[in-house]
């Protein structure tokens, strides 16, 4: 029931269409009711009459039917148009508050969850929701009308066959619902399985480049089938249930024509039922089967879609591990000081410790360092500031304020990071450094991009800014992606810079450039570089180097190099490393 009310919900805004796409259902269905009634009529009393008088009202009854079916046809125009536009609308409506929960969901909840699958909730799975909306209320409301209606009738003209009729049609109902929960899971399975696919190909199609490099097409084609073998599977497990459900109703149906002809028979010999009754009430028959199969046939619609909002409701139930405190207030006057007081950290899948008792000082506009192994904590650590994860114990404070008792989009509109692996939307240069900050002019864009120092390179290319990068910057080579980044960054110009690798993929002169764009970017704004190559980092304020969870050495380069310990010895194996190439 909770999820029926959740599903009601979406009709809320467009309740005027609602209603009236449920009038006009009721109006075809008085319509296609009156019709076997006026035939009653008619062969019961207008045939009685001379032929000059039958001409007359026939005539009339005429006009009054053909009016009858263009108001009907003013009805089913509606319900099909507008009712299809109601679901469309939901459809969006869905979609919308799918994707501002995923944008709300933080990294751990995508650490353990596909974009393939979430993309199939997105796409496949609310199509046959939007389907459900927009059939479900209508065809309920016609066919239940029609089935009550007939029933009526068929009562007044035959109770104790209609009775009979009754029994069957119970026995039928009875089949159905047991059916039915064969059907859900089946489509449930459905949807999983698709939703598989959907992760393979966006895992193969991604990684394209590393798999022809490899030579591995064999391999993920034999991936993919033993993916799609799986579908191919739980579709025919579901075809053969759906067998069994509209099979098992085929022969319901058969027992009721059945019904009827030899109960009719037998009542016609009893003298209680006359032949022109029979005959209209096998009208009537066809009248009350007609939205029994409706209902019979819509029942893959309404377990598709109730297995698609299903799943749709399962991620907007998902209670964002990030957020906004009760009493939080936004981030101002920004100074930029960092403090770590006492800082555990470990995944909630995982009881092992990545950061363990890390506490740390950085002042107000100094660049502070990250080395050490990989795997140490650097770059979880640099997550904590800006929330992308929350300490599991310990603080962490910016201007003395903890994080957690301020606004996520104020904390974040302070820090600017240049993350080790750059991802460039599919679209211009210019809309990807206009990213930093939307809706900032041409001559903004173009300074960042001076600043970058890869203004240069984008005026040589012939459409300049408007250069698409392809998807996920397939067209630049890895150094323009990473100087674009840093553009967006200058853009955004924040108060507290993250560099993870930020000069990683670039060349020895253009990383020269980018240095001192990074240092002049750096003046006044507290800076976390985060740094496996040694030399880029050697006029750091401090250089904090990390190994086993832990702090284990703060310093000056000069002070790290007389203490001896893994910086030094780091430092001495890239050198020897550097003067022997």
């Amino acid at each position: 029931m909770r999820l029926f009310r959740q599903f009601a919900a979406y009709y809320r805004p467009y309740w005027k269409l609602f209603i009236t796409d449920m009038i006009c259902a009721i109006i075809v269905s008085a319509i296609d009711l009156a019709f076997p009634q006026i035939l009653n009529v008619v062969q019961s009393g207008l045939f009685q009459r001379s032929g000059a008088e039958i001409v007359r009202l026939l005539w009339i009854i005429a006009v009054a039917m053909v009016a009858m079916y263009l108001v009907r046809y003013a009805c089913q125009y509606f319900i099909t148009s507008w009712g299809h536009i109601m679901g469309a609308r939901m459809e969006t409506d869905m979609r919308e508050d799918l994707f501002d929960q995923l944008q709300r969901l933080s990294f751990s909840y995508y650490d353990g969850h596909d974009t393939g699958d979430l993309t199939s909730r997105m796409v496949s799975d609310l199509f046959d929701i939007s389907e459900l909306a927009h059939h479900g209320p209508e065809n309920y409301v016609i066919s239940g009308l029609k089935i009550a209606g007939s029933f009526v009738l068929l009562m007044l003209i035959n109770v104790p066959m209609t009775l009979i009729l009754l029994a069957v049609t119970a026995g039928m109902i009875a089949f159905s619902l047991m059916q039915n929960s064969r059907m859900r899971e089946a489509f449930m399975d459905n949807r999983r399985k698709i939703s598989g696919i959907n992760s393979r190909v966006k895992d193969s199609l991604s990684g394209i480049r590393v798999v022809q490099s490899f030579g591995n097409e064999p391999y993920e084609r034999r991936k993919f089938a033993r993916s799609n073998g799986e579908f191919l599977e739980s579709k025919t497990n579901t075809y053969k249930v759906m067998a069994a459900f509209h099979a098992g109703n085929g022969l319901f149906a058969g027992l009721l024509y059945t019904t009827v002809l030899v109960s009719g028979g037998y009542f016609i010999a009893q003298g209680t039922l006359q032949i022109h009754e029979l005959a209209i009430y096998a009208l009537y028959i066809g009248i009350f089967m007609a939205p029994i199969e409706v209902l019979i046939n819509f029942t893959e619609t309404f377990q598709k879609g109730f297995a698609g909002f299903r799943r749709f409701a399962e991620i907007l139930a998902v209670e964002p591990d990030i957020r906004d405190s009760r009493h939080a207030v936004p981030l101002a006057d920004v100074r930029g000081a960092i403090t770590f007081r006492n800082v555990d950290f470990h995944y909630a899948d995982d009881d092992a410790l990545v950061l363990n008792g890390i506490s740390l000082e950085i002042p107000a506009g100094q660049t502070y360092a990250l080395v050490g192994p990989s795997g140490a904590g650097k770059t979880t650590l640099c997550s904590l500031i800006p929330r992308f994860y929350d300490a599991t114990g310990g603080e962490v404070l910016v201007d003395g304020i903890n994080v957690n008792d301020v606004t996520v989009r104020s904390l974040r509109g302070s820090i600017g990071i240049v993350q080790q692996d750059v991802y460039l939307f599919n679209g211009t240069i210019g809309d990807n450094i206009a990213y930093g900050r939307p809706g900032a002019s041409q001559s903004e864009i173009e300074a960042a991009a001076r600043s970058a120092n890869i203004h240069a390179f984008i005026q040589s290319l012939p459409d300049g800014y408007a250069t698409p990068v392809g998807e996920g910057g397939v067209r630049l080579s890895g150094g323009q992606k990473q100087r674009i980044a840093i553009a967006r960054v200058f853009l955004k110009d924040p108060k507290i810079l993250i560099l993870d690798e930020a000069t990683s993929a670039l060349d020895n002169e253009s990383e020269l450039h980018i240095q001192k764009a990074l240092e002049k970017l750096s003046e006044g704004r507290t800076t976390i570089v985060i740094a496996h190559r040694l030399s880029t980092i050697r006029s750091a304020d401090r250089i904090v180097v990390m190994d086993g969870a832990r702090i284990v050495d703060v310093g000056t380069h000069e002070q790290l190099m007389q203490h001896g310990g893994i910086y030094a010895r780091y430092y001495a194996l890239q050198f020897d490393h550097a003067r022997a190439s």
